[in-house]
């Protein structure tokens, strides 16, 4: 799939799913993505005050919690390319009023910040949905301070026998169906198996890390190896 091609198709995605997103994703991940993202949370340790970057922000949950570790003294800028994501993720701040947070529209591929801004960049199931993951992880690598953490939380490959076969028939069989019985959007989710199955297993992923100029990786794998952490610290 050519460059463009596939960043109109996920922005189409995006744009029509997005009143349903949260929903979804508790579905899809049976209840698991918040916990999978607590426990990266624990062993990333935000410090009061931190300045965070959340890539791929969608509908703000991973910003918000970056903006509750960081506190009244941090900034949090959550960053997506759709703009019906970015609304649902400026709803839900209207409620908690927090005033380090704050959403911008934008590219991944091109973060509009200075080199060494931020203490901590995070993309949760993003990743797979932009045109280069390498072009991503070397501008996240770019962004963040020396001795900065970039963190990724991603779908990943299952490797239990069995398991993985369940997890890719659920992925491209079952959840497109319950994407068309839950948000009217059977291509969409559909869309979702095709990107889940294309992405890098987690020691690929680990080696893409390294290449995009972080010289120390931990990796933690969730449920089966169904999603994967992976945290890179900046020389």
């Amino acid at each position: 799939m050519q460059q463009r091609s596939k960043e109109e198709r996920v922005h189409h995605v995006f744009e029509k799913i997005y009143s349903q997103y949260d929903s979804m994703n508790s579905i899809i991940s049976f209840q698991r993505h918040k916990a999978w993202r607590k426990d990266v949370m624990k062993r990333m340790a935000v410090e009061e005050g931190s300045v965070a970057l959340d890539v791929c922000c969608g509908t703000g949950d991973w910003s918000i919690s970056l903006a509750e570790a960081a506190g009244v003294t941090g900034k949090v800028i959550g960053l997506d390319f759709s703009s019906n994501m970015l609304s649902v993720a400026e709803e839900k701040n209207k409620t908690l009023q927090y005033k380090q947070l704050s959403f911008i529209q934008g590219n991944a591929m091109k973060l509009p910040f200075d080199d060494n801004t931020f203490d901590y960049v995070t993309i949760g199931f993003g990743l797979r949905n932009v045109p280069d993951y390498m072009t991503v992880l070397k501008e996240m690598h770019r962004v963040v301070k020396p001795g900065g953490k970039a963190v990724c939380l991603e779908t990943s490959q299952p490797t239990l026998i069995g398991f993985r076969q369940g997890y890719y028939l659920y992925f491209r069989f079952i959840m497109p169906l319950l994407g068309k019985m839950f948000a009217k959007s059977y291509k969409e989710y559909a869309w979702l198996h095709e990107s889940t199955k294309n992405f890098p297993n987690r020691q690929k992923l680990k080696q893409m890390f390294y290449s995009a100029g972080f010289p120390r990786v931990s990796v933690k794998q969730y449920t089966g190896g169904v999603a994967a952490m992976h945290m890179g610290t900046k020389e």
